[in-house]
């Protein structure tokens, strides 16, 4: 294997510089939830949380952590200022009413039709689908940030998605350890990947077939301290 994947870091870097400024944002719990950590300098993002916080900023040094202020996986947050409040059915009456930009969600497998699955069942995946069937099909657009392949090395985009299905045809870009990867009416549509992973590499590592459609740009990311 002459390649090296991305780490999670690298690829919430990668995410967050396609995040435009003035953007409303959910950030999904968990691996996405360091896309913030990475905002550009000058760039104005909104970030919003199912719990019913608009406004939030990058996570508090340790110790000085609020506990009254948390987003919906339970982490420690900071606010900007104009930072909001409110409930809980209020804050999903935002996603559903279509007013915000872009839902950023981790995944187990995207299909090359767009749908998603980032639940399961069993004793070791996340219990329940939660907010994540509403952020799909209420954001404007919904952006996935994954490895490219499973701990034993299996395709983590397919053809068809194996495990219950979160939302049906909703995923626009995903941002993996080795590519970057639009989902269109043709399918999977290659935008970038590594430059030491050749194409022939990364199909056999993708489970749908990858598409080109004009030059794929190369997949740098500067190296980040874990």
């Amino acid at each position: 294997m002459s390649w090296k994947k991305l780490s999670n870091s690298q690829i919430a870097w990668r995410v967050a510089q396609d995040i435009q400024d003035g953007a409303y944002v959910n950030l999904g719990i968990g691996f996405p939830e360091m896309v913030a950590k990475f905002q550009p300098a000058g760039r104005h993002i909104t970030y919003h949380t199912e719990n019913g916080v608009l406004g939030f900023g990058r996570a508090p040094e340790p110790g000085e952590e609020d506990w009254d202020l948390i987003n919906a996986g339970k982490k420690a947050i900071t606010l900007e200022p104009g930072a909001s409040f409110f409930h809980h059915t209020d804050s999903f009456a935002m996603v559903r009413g279509g007013h915000l930009d872009l839902a950023v969600l981790g995944a187990y497998q995207v299909s090359q039709n767009g749908d998603l699955a980032n639940w399961r069942v069993g004793s070791k995946g996340v219990p329940a689908v939660g907010g994540a069937m509403d952020l799909v099909h209420g954001a404007k657009r919904v952006a996935v940030m994954t490895d490219h392949i499973t701990k034993d090395g299996k395709p983590k985009l397919v053809e068809r998605c194996t495990f219950p299905l979160t939302g049906v045809k909703c995923v626009t870009r995903v941002y993996t350890s080795l590519a970057v990867i639009d989902v269109t009416s043709a399918g999977f549509v290659l935008r970038e990947k590594k430059p030491d992973i050749s194409m022939d590499e990364l199909q056999d590592l993708t489970g749908g077939k990858l598409h080109v459609d004009g030059a794929v740009g190369d997949l740098d990311v500067p190296r980040i301290e874990e």
